[in-house]
């Protein structure tokens, strides 16, 4: 846990510098800027993403120590080949975890988060799951288990080999000359965030774009063809907490209403998107029709709103920093107290962001949470040992947050409750 926190605290910040470089080229160039409630959702979703981790609220059915220690034939000296070889057997598994993710029904919901900006910018690259509670394709690592490569290089290398892959999600580089034909460019990954027929399903790779090749799955950005992002089954929501779940409550809805034991049964590992012809028809889902004509999701936000939910997404990002920086001090339980926190101040904000009056509510169990947590400990997980009065802060902030809910769901003018959810050219699934 303190070891990934550390991790992340390097990491958060150059993120962050990045996003902000590539907001003020928008900016500069004069190209219109990346609407703020999209990219606000994203970073809401990669500090979700990033606490999960930290907590390590999954398990491994199969953990890569264990197929080491019992299916090794080899064992590799450490050194340079070592990670290498590591790279290529991560990004491999990588290949075959992100197209299965995209074929079978079940676990497109631990991926749709990933795809549900309907944006392509490097803030999107932060929507990741908190859905996946199990670790399934360990096994894709069994070349390097059968090397008797170390669990230490893996531990190594995965996280960087899944930070490279943050740099791509960008319009802004367009081609890259010999480097397309070895590396996933950000023109190889708009083609797999697009959901134009000619290019779903296509370029799963990560690092190295030669796995799309090899496997029939690799095509090329086309220039007749603008890319349009998003899902075929738009989300409609700017809460990733929602998103996250969203499919996973649609299979279990038609597994309850179709009639047919065989489909109950067999829905979860169907091709992604199938559903019961009956399921279909009684809970239809609106899907994007014809993709020239698609609105996306604005539903009507006020400067004022913006500006509170940059302000609500800066406060909890310190939070967060701080949470990762106090791991050891804070320890198991209150750890994932902490969590729970966040994932609640998330919830709370971007259904407000929603325009949805439940927001209060959700703002209301967020007071009622941090008064219990300091009534319980007698303190803010520490906060007091590094501000001075930090009890005090973070009593006053929950309430000043509490009271701008208020505002915005209930003072504000009623004709900005209506959401703004038009879909041109929509059919039902």
């Amino acid at each position: 846990m303190e070891t990934y926190g550390q991790v992340l605290i390097m990491a958060i910040p150059v993120f962050l510098l990045l996003i902000t470089l590539e907001f003020a080229w928008q900016w500069w160039r004069g190209d219109p800027l990346s609407p703020a409630m999209d990219t606000i959702s994203s970073l809401s979703s990669g500090l979700t993403n990033s606490v999960k981790d930290v907590l390590g609220l999954s398990v491994s059915i199969l953990s890569y120590d264990y197929m080491v220690n019992h299916f090794a034939l080899y064992t590799i000296k450490t050194g340079w080949i070592v990670y290498v070889i590591a790279f290529l057997v991560l990004d491999f598994q990588g290949y075959w975890e992100h197209r299965l993710k995209h074929r079978v029904n079940i676990l497109w919901n631990i991926h749709v988060i990933h795809h549900s900006s309907e944006e392509f910018n490097l803030s999107c690259a932060l929507r990741q799951s908190i859905s996946s509670f199990v670790q399934l394709f360990t096994f894709f690592l069994l070349p390097c288990a059968l090397l008797g490569v170390e669990t230490k290089v893996i531990a190594i290398v995965a996280p960087l080999q899944f930070f490279v892959q943050f740099w791509y999600h960008t319009r802004y580089i367009r081609t890259m000359g010999w480097l397309d034909y070895v590396i996933v460019t950000p023109s190889h990954h708009r083609v797999h965030h697009a959901i134009n027929p000619v290019y779903v399903d296509k370029n799963y790779s990560q690092v190295f774009i030669f796995w799309d090749k090899l496997f029939g799955t690799f095509q090329a950005e086309l220039d007749s063809e603008p890319p349009v992002y998003g899902v075929s089954r738009p989300v409609r929501t700017w809460n990733p907490i929602r998103i996250n779940f969203q499919h996973l409550i649609s299979l279990f809805r038609d597994a309850w209403t179709t009639r047919r034991l065989l489909d109950k049964i067999t829905l979860w590992i169907r091709p992604t998107g199938w559903r019961p012809a009956d399921a279909a028809a009684r809970h239809p889902i609106p899907a994007v029709g014809v993709i020239q004509d698609y609105v996306r999701y604005a539903p009507p936000a006020p400067k004022p709103l913006i500006v509170w939910s940059w302000f609500q997404l800066g406060v909890l990002m310190v939070n967060t920093m701080y949470f990762f920086a106090h791991i050891g001090q804070i320890g198991s339980p209150l750890l994932f107290f902490y969590g729970i926190y966040v994932f609640l101040a998330v919830y709370a904000y971007t259904e407000l962001m929603d325009r949805n009056r439940n927001a209060l509510l959700w703002e209301s169990f967020r007071v009622v949470y941090v008064v219990l947590i300091m009534w319980q400990t007698g303190s803010w997980f520490g906060l007091e040992k590094v501000i001075s009065q930090g009890n005090l802060v973070a009593g006053v902030f929950s309430l000043l947050s509490w009271i701008g809910c208020l505002y915005f769901t209930l003072i504000t003018p009623k004709d900005l409750h209506q959401e703004s959810r038009k879909f041109s050219s929509l059919r039902l699934s």
